[in-house]
Order: structure tokens, then sequence, then C-alpha cells
């Protein structure tokens, strides 16, 4: 299976300012971990932006021009009391979203068969009116959505195993059809969202965790209710909101994963994918805070991804 690596230089001019968690360090150490061995033998290809059409399929046409206005000329602008830009910050978030694009479109025409796009800022709490969570752009359902639109996939699904709730994902795949979406994530947390209540069956699937909880926990919710129910989804197209804030030494999280869990949870994805999808995989970075829990969490995630 040939996987290929999305990224681009850009991502690291994306400016959070001091001590802000989501920063240029977390893609510092993703390059430096794809110049060693096994990783250096996956191609890199550089990401291009996406194009507005692209990002109006998930976005409000005036959310885009008003984000794109905010953007400062110098120093750093809020858009809510989590989320900055800075004047690197456009550029970050259309190749990011396009980093997605590209890889549908190469997976999709057999290009490659698995993707991972390591892109700043991340994306699974962006809504279509509106930035959160230090999200600017949902780069993950922008490609959901080129690839029914471009590659007429009638039937795609995220799975987000980020220990935050993506929210703007959940409240978009309950908007578009044919979008299936499942998350664990830790509650109470933020943004405080994803209760079981409010599932959809053979849609939306949120399985909450609890602080404390660890491995078992989280390996018993994917078996027991989300793997069986992405099976019956059937996907033509797997996508991944690849957050690794759940790691036991994550600082914004209290789930107690470690890298074997991502590596598991990668392993079974697989499986699905296997089954329904021709193996077609594509894997997007979220979040993630503790620069060296990053780095071991995406070698385990890739080696399992890239089958090294």
């Amino acid at each position: 299976m040939k996987t290929h690596i999305y990224t681009h230089p850009c991502f690291l001019k994306h400016d959070t300012g001091p001590g802000h968690p989501e920063r240029p360090a977390r893609l510092e150490v993703l390059f430096d971990l794809f110049k060693e061995k096994p990783f250096n033998t996956l191609p890199i290809v550089e990401a291009q932006e996406a194009q507005r059409a692209w990002i109006l399929r998930a976005h409000d046409e005036r959310y885009y021009d008003a984000l794109q206005e905010a953007i400062p000329d110098d120093g750093l602008g809020y858009l809510d009391g989590d989320t900055c830009v800075s004047p690197g910050s456009w550029e970050a978030a259309v190749k990011a979203a396009g980093a997605v694009c590209q890889a549908v479109d190469d997976v999709m025409t057999g290009k490659a068969d698995r993707a991972f796009c390591a892109v700043r800022p991340p994306g699974h709490h962006a809504f279509p009116g509106h930035a959160e969570g230090f999200c600017l752009f949902n780069n993950i359902f922008i490609g959901a959505l080129h690839a029914q639109a471009a590659h007429k996939m009638s039937r795609v699904a995220v799975v987000d195993f980020d220990v935050h709730h993506g929210n703007g994902s959940d409240y978009m795949a309950r908007r578009h059809e044919n979008v299936f979406y499942a998350s664990t994530h830790q509650w109470p947390l933020y943004p405080g969202t994803g209760l079981p209540e409010d599932n959809i069956k053979g849609r939306v699937v949120n399985i909450p965790l609890a602080a404390g909880d660890g491995s078992t926990a989280f390996r018993n919710a994917w078996s027991g209710a989300i793997l069986p129910a992405l099976d019956e989804f059937k996907p033509e197209l797997l996508m991944i909101s690849a957050g690794f804030d759940a790691h036991r030494d994550d600082p914004l999280a209290n789930i107690n994963l470690v890298e074997d869990d991502f590596r598991w949870i990668t392993d079974e994805y697989k499986k699905i994918a296997a089954n329904h999808c021709g193996g077609r995989i594509i894997s997007v970075l979220e979040g993630g805070y503790n620069v060296n829990a990053l780095k071991s969490s995406v070698a385990a995630h890739l080696s399992s991804l890239a089958n090294l």
C-alpha cells in the first residue's frame, strides 16, 4: 500500500503566540520524524491551496471572507479566547484544507492508497460559520465533501479519536447526506458536546470517556459500538481525525492512552478499509500538545497506516 505524507513549511508560520498549546513546535517534531527511518521512505507531497469553491462546500461564504479579512498584517488577532491568527495563518489554513483535498484526489485516482496529512491549524472544531477551538477551516470535512463532489463517493466515514469532541464535524455530518461521523472523547471537557443521547443510528456515534479512563475503556468503546456501526455503514472512503491528545502525557486532558492504543485503533481501521474501500484511508492531524508524546504517537499511527 502506497502511503504519502502531505504537509508544507508554511504551517510553521501560523503563529499562535507564546504559551499557546497549538504551536509550530508540534509540526517541527513531525518534520524531524519524517526524516528518520523508516518514515523517510514515505513520499512527502507539498500541499497546495484549496480552491475557494472546495472550502465553500463546508463553510459559509460570509465566514470565508470574514476570516480572510481578520488576518492581521502583523502581530496576533483573536477570533475567540483560544483561537488566534497571525500574518501566516491564511496561507496555512487554505493549504491545510488543500492538503486533505490533494490526498483525496491522489487516493481516489490511485496515485496513493493511504495518506497522512500533517497540517495545522487543526480543523474538527470549525463550524460552517465560525472558527473555534484552535480551528479555522474544517479540513477533514472539506476533504470528505470533496470526495463526494469530485469523485462521486456516496459514503464517506470520518472517525475521530481526538480527546476533544469534534463538534464542528459532528454538526456538519448531521447536515450532509452520506457522511458517517464517530468519536470517542473525554466528557465533561471542552467543548461539552458529543453525548450518546444525541446519536443518530447509522450516521453519528459519540461515546464519551471519563477522566482517568485508559486503554481498556477506549478499546471497548470502539470495538463494542463504533467499529460495528462503521462496518455496517460500509464506507467507500475512510477518513481519520487523528488527534493524539488522549495520550497520558498530554497537558489538556486526562485520558491515559499510550502509543500502542493508536497503533491498535489504526489496525482496526485498516480492517474496515480492507473490507469496504479497497484499503483507502486518509488521516488528518488534529490535536496533540505534548510534542514528545505527539511524535511517538504519530510514529505508532503512521507505522500501522503505512505497514512499516
